[in-house]
């Protein structure tokens, strides 16, 4: 629960004055001893502390998202694998898995999608790092339009779908191999370029790095580079570029 939610309560006479302090005792943090639950996160930045799944026991795992979704928080777990959803299942019934992005997701509070997001692929080879990345924005409230196989091999397939790609306010370009597609599309357009590069390619690649070096060497302008498969930081990043967008856009009506 938030904390203007929790006031709002107080002040209606709907939650007792005890009963806002024992929750308020569990804040800012609350203390698992193996793990320190961030709730005032959203407080600070606008969205909630995410969790990283990988190198985890399953165990941990399910109580962080137990404790997490019983205060009344929307829930996501990155890098996650089988085992490790069915135990936070157990604890968490609602939660969902996708096996292609490895992520879990519990969900509390419905959010409505706003403004746009355009995730592009070079491959479907990249496509696990571009769910992640898809998956996160949509988590944190975008819609995300996706754009996948459109690698400059075959750039008339770029080129078919740039209308639709610059109507996003933010764009994710994931690619492997030279990771080639980031400058390509910032060069077509006047939206924010997110470029992901990832560890897909042959042997030359050195496990992305050759695609991450195109990315930050890139010349064209307005492109920020994650690190490699880094799809989560590019969901996040994008979300907030478009929350950024849409708010500027509410005010501007007002």
């Amino acid at each position: 629960m938030e904390i203007k939610q929790l006031l709002q309560l107080v002040k209606e006479g709907k939650m007792s004055i005890h009963e806002a302090e024992k929750l308020l005792k569990k804040l800012p943090y609350e203390d698992l001893d193996f793990a320190k639950l961030d709730h005032h996160r959203t407080l600070r930045t606008g969205f909630g502390e995410v969790v990283f799944c990988q190198s985890k026991t399953p165990e941990q795992n399910a109580e962080i998202f137990a404790h997490f979704y019983a205060a009344g928080k929307n829930v996501l777990g990155t890098r996650a694998n089988q085992t490790q959803y069915e135990a936070v299942k157990q604890s968490v019934p609602g939660a969902q898995f996708d096996p292609i992005s490895r992520c879990i997701i519990a969900t509390e509070q419905h959010l409505t999608p706003k403004g746009s997001v355009a995730v592009c692929t070079g491959g479907t080879s990249d496509m696990p790092v571009a769910e992640e990345a898809a998956k996160t924005a949509e988590f944190f409230g975008a819609r995300v339009s996706r754009f996948y196989d459109v690698g400059v091999a075959g750039i008339h397939r770029l080129f078919a779908n740039m209308e639709q790609i610059n109507q996003a306010n933010c764009i994710i370009a994931v690619a492997g191999m030279e990771g080639a597609l980031p400058g390509v599309i910032a060069g077509l357009t006047d939206r924010p370029v997110i470029a992901v590069p990832t560890s897909v390619g042959y042997g030359a690649n050195f496990e992305g790095l050759s695609a991450l070096l195109t990315m930050l060497n890139s010349c064209a302008e307005g492109i920020g580079v994650v690190n490699i498969d880094n799809g989560f930081g590019a969901g996040y990043l994008a979300a907030q570029i478009n929350r950024l967008v849409c708010d500027g856009k509410s005010k501007e009506e007002r």
